[in-house]
């Protein structure tokens, strides 16, 4: 295994644990006392988790501004947006939602025919303009810091769109509560959407698995597929699989 792969591994191994201590982790992963040492140094350094004497726990992210997302994890994203684009078919009116994952959707949809974007994300609507797309933005709030719009039925009549795919996007999501947002006005457009949708899939990195965030959005059951990448550990694979949902992992090997 690389040691960048481990690293990985260890990280959502502590995320689900919250709290871990080093000897299990040398169990777990069954290197030296030494080698985990190294490993959590770096991400330590990189500020993903927090050391204490004799372990480890898991420093949970705060909402940030969507410029400085945009580049986080951008391979992980580009591989989820090819996914998410493969569903997507010539005749579709679809909905792209708010967020650096969403947003890289759209520059594989360029040679789709007679399709149709409905978006609340600014920058996309930004990148579409000049080229074959329809492109419509619905109505309401601004929110600066995901240059995005927020919505509910006061602001703008949802039930008049005819949307065949929903691509959401989340903050967290687990079995027990589904997928969640920090922003009560971003999770109530993306209820309206999910409700209005003909199928709904969440666009999401390996690392908003299992994470419960401030405000529920919807349960899985309203979820037709989860499009994740392939760093998504085995055991979490397994226990969503298990669950009856449908989860597609992409590999985020550069050919």
């Amino acid at each position: 295994m690389y040691t960048i792969e481990r690293q990985q591994q260890i990280l959502q191994f502590v995320r689900q644990n919250k709290v871990v201590k080093l000897k299990t982790l040398q169990k777990e992963f069954n290197v030296s006392m030494e080698t985990i040492r190294r490993d959590i140094h770096q991400l330590v350094q990189g500020k993903k988790i927090e050391k204490f004497y004799g372990g480890v726990k898991y420093i949970e992210p705060v909402e940030g501004l969507i410029d400085s997302r945009f580049n986080q994890q951008l391979n992980e994203k580009i591989a989820i947006a090819k996914g998410c684009a493969a569903l997507v078919e010539d005749g579709d009116c679809i909905f792209l939602d708010s967020g650096s994952t969403t947003y890289q959707i759209t520059q594989f949809l360029l040679d789709k025919k007679n399709i149709t974007i409905i978006t609340n994300s600014l920058p996309i609507a930004f990148d579409l303009i000049g080229s074959n797309v329809e492109v419509m933005i619905i109505g309401g709030k601004i929110r600066h810091s995901e240059k995005s719009v927020t919505s509910n039925d006061f602001l703008f009549h949802f039930k008049h769109l005819n949307i065949n795919k929903a691509f959401i996007c989340t903050s967290g999501i687990t079995l027990e509560k589904g997928i969640s947002d920090f922003n009560i006005d971003e999770a109530i457009t993306r209820k309206e959407i999910i409700n209005i949708s003909q199928s709904v899939y969440v666009a999401t990195d390996a690392s908003k698995f299992n994470k419960n965030v401030a405000i529920q959005v919807c349960p899985l059951d309203m979820v037709d597929m989860i499009i994740t990448d392939d760093t998504l550990d085995p055991n979490s694979i397994k226990r969503f699989n298990e669950a009856g949902v449908q989860l597609k992992t992409v590999s985020t090997t550069i050919s």
